[in-house]
């Protein structure tokens, strides 16, 4: 057995991540801090940049008890050093004592060199094409092997178990219960109605899975991403989509300067714009039950007051009714 792979987990809270068990977490592997300690804006995780007595600052990321196993998350850490390999401009986890994944006291944590940059400018079209060319890189290494620990983004896995979770545990209000199931079933319908427009042979490969402009940063010499920690299978659009902003035509633009990049590096599936509103469909409904898988994390709490309100439901509702209204429309790039 690889001695990563023995790597115990354990369950204790962040409640119990201090400052002083972070410092000592690094000061375990040889890495001592100066003292100097910033939490960094991450709620899924606990992410902070640690200041060190001999060199530049290290990143340090304490994982979410029970998320993922360790051959999950060693999955992931191979991929980003894949990519690493191919010169593409991602940051990897240090090895310390010839590992990427250590444990001190139940916590499973990773440390990563700091890397800064700027939040990327989407609106530019240069940007996008020189995005695409990025995401058309990450996806020619993403497909020459597939994660055997890691999930396939699916209508089960984001739609269907996400919806039980939030029926099942009764967040949503005694009022607006008959509704949401309502909505929720006919949206989820229509995601399945993408899916069989797509065609049967949609294509899955390793993927960055959340794609969006906070979890990307730029600098003179292009973008990189934060981290890959939700890394997983899934069609090649789920990390194209969420780039796209504005009107319908606006958005259409949009995919065409990713494209005219990506396609440098990567073919895309045109098939596969039949996806675009059903993942942000399926996006919409898995962020809720995050949201309430998690609630009981004080963090969250304070950081989402307006979760769980009369009015966000009845904000969700409507979302869902847009939704069906937009999958029924024809793909994004016919227009």
């Amino acid at each position: 057995m690889n001695v990563q792979d023995a790597l115990t987990v354990t369950t204790p809270t962040f409640s119990l991540l201090t400052p002083d068990c972070v410092m000592n977490a690094l000061d375990s592997l040889g890495c001592h801090s100066d003292g100097r300690l910033l939490a960094l804006n991450s709620y899924e995780n606990r992410v902070y940049q640690v200041g060190m007595e001999d060199g530049p600052p290290l990143i340090a990321k304490f994982y979410r008890p029970e998320r993922w196993t360790n051959e999950a998350i060693l999955e992931e850490h191979a991929f980003v050093q894949e990519l690493v390999e191919s010169e593409i401009p991602v940051i990897p986890a240090l090895v310390r004592e010839g590992k990427t994944l250590h444990t001190f006291e139940g916590f499973r944590f990773a440390i990563f060199p700091k890397h800064g940059g700027r939040a990327p400018e989407f609106e530019d079209r240069n940007t996008l094409e020189w995005m695409g060319r990025f995401l058309g890189r990450v996806h020619a290494i993403g497909s020459l092997k597939s994660f055997e620990r890691r999930p396939t983004l699916d209508i089960d896995s984001f739609g269907v178990e996400p919806l039980n979770f939030l029926l099942h545990n009764h967040f949503i209000p005694s009022d607006l219960d008959d509704a949401y199931r309502s909505v929720a079933g006919q949206a989820l319908a229509g995601v399945r109605i993408c899916f069989e427009r797509a065609g049967g042979n949609i294509s899955m490969l390793r993927l960055h899975g959340d794609c969006h402009a906070g979890n990307v940063l730029w600098t003179d010499g292009g973008p990189h991403f934060v981290d890959f920690d939700d890394s997983r299978m899934g069609p090649a659009v789920q990390d194209l989509w969420m780039l796209l902003s504005g009107e319908r035509t606006e958005m259409a633009r949009q995919l065409n300067d990713v494209l005219a990049g990506y396609e440098d590096f990567y073919d895309f599936d045109s098939s596969e714009l039949h996806l675009i509103e059903a993942l942000r469909t399926l996006r919409l409904i898995h962020y809720s039950a995050w949201l309430a898988q998690r609630w009981e994390d004080l963090a969250f709490k304070q950081a989402f007051p307006w979760f769980n309100t009369q009015r966000y439901w009845q904000e969700r509702i409507l979302e869902l009714r847009e939704q069906i209204a937009l999958m029924d429309e024809p793909p994004l790039w016919s227009v």
